[in-house]
């Protein structure tokens, strides 16, 4: 892999400009749900911009590949979602806004920016796979995990990743693609989308019965070609940093060796943070630092060092930008750092040994159960 090539990030400002109205945490305001002093949706442009803002005052933006992307078209998103749902969401953004699912309010113009939103996953998905970058991060907003082809949801008003995937496949850049997801939420978008196709492995690290509580479950393995192709990994609340990089080494890692993907891709959520207000799980910074690390050295074995991630949720704006910056240290190789102000605070709070080793035999039920 040529070493000139750099990490590229794909950012664009009206993509903070998305907006649902005032919710408090997933309720709308109304009734006896008070309004908060910040109001809106806690899938906020803030986290996002601090991030990004936090990479420009230490340096580590200058050595990266900052760009934005074209929208994509609706002959891209058809790929993913019919037309007819495609055309009730221009229809509403055209007017004042609305709601087509479930917690997916969006404001007038929503359905450009949400077509902006993956047009910075596949415009960083292609131009990794073309070659053009050594390996790639889209601050993707709105998110895209959980939406289902004719049906949003859980903040997500297109799915991004799947998007993204089927371009690449329609400009013949790659054929095997494997999608890891740690965001905190299970992925319930991507694993419907692919449930039935064995060309797309999706490995999903969350919360059990967090978000959607009906769905992640771990008997839940594809179908048709599909069957072993769709992983859940649902882990107790508070597993904790050490029980994240377990599955990582003896589930996540064997299972890409084996599948050998063209690509390796990231729904990169970082609600699995200790201080995030819609998860319990305790990891930090250095969790997504670690589990980063072995990502790209897995790419680098099995796929040229293909790598992509797309953000997803994290709802801290005080954390989420020490772990995105330890996520591009390690995607980039850069030098530059930005040390965790709270490491003290987040080390001291990981699970007990006991707690810990509880988790450590779930896991490797798990193991069992995926790759026997």
């Amino acid at each position: 892999m040529g070493t000139d090539r750099k990490t590229g990030f794909y950012w664009d400002e009206k993509t903070f400009w998305h907006g649902g109205g005032n919710y408090a945490l997933t309720l709308p305001v109304g009734g006896l749900v008070q309004p908060l002093v910040a109001g809106g949706l806690p899938e906020a442009p803030e986290t996002k911009r601090r991030f990004k803002n936090l990479m420009d005052v230490t340096g580590l933006s200058a050595e990266l590949a900052m760009q934005t992307a074209s929208p994509c078209t609706e002959e891209e998103l058809a790929r993913v979602h019919p037309l007819g749902f495609l055309h009730k969401f221009q229809e509403l953004s055209a007017a004042n806004g609305g709601e087509l699912g479930l917690r997916t309010p969006f404001l007038k113009g929503g359905y450009e920016i949400a077509a902006l939103s993956a047009g910075l996953s596949r415009s960083a998905l292609c131009d990794v796979l073309s070659g053009k970058l050594k390996n790639a991060y889209a601050l993707s907003r709105p998110p895209g995990h959980h939406c289902l082809p004719d049906w949003p949801n859980g903040f997500c008003l297109l799915a991004n990743l799947a998007i993204a995937i089927e371009a690449a496949k329609a400009q013949g850049l790659a054929t095997r693609f494997a999608v890891i997801d740690w965001d905190v939420h299970h992925g319930n978008g991507t694993e419907h989308i692919f449930y039935d196709r064995d060309d797309v492995l999706t490995i999903s690290i969350h919360e059990e019965n967090n978000y959607p509580i009906n769905s992640g479950h771990l008997a839940d393995k594809g179908r048709g070609a599909g069957l072993g192709y769709n992983m859940n990994i649902p882990l107790p609340p508070g597993a904790g940093h050490a029980s994240y990089l377990e599955t990582m080494d003896k589930i996540v890692l064997p299972a890409l060796a084996r599948f050998k993907p063209d690509v390796i891709i990231i729904a990169c959520g970082y609600d699995a943070g200790t201080f995030d207000p819609l998860g319990h799980q305790l990891c930090t910074a250095e969790t997504f630092r670690q589990m980063t690390r072995r990502v790209v050295k897995a790419a680098e074995e099995l796929c040229d060092g293909k790598l992509m991630m797309a953000h997803e949720g994290g709802y801290s704006e005080a954390y989420v930008p020490f772990c995105g910056h330890a996520v591009m240290e390690e995607m980039s190789g850069s030098q530059i750092t930005a040390p965790d102000p709270m490491a003290e605070v987040v080390a001291a709070r990981q699970p007990s040994a006991r707690a810990a080793a509880f988790v450590s035999e779930l896991i490797d039920e798990m193991v069992t159960e995926h790759l026997g």
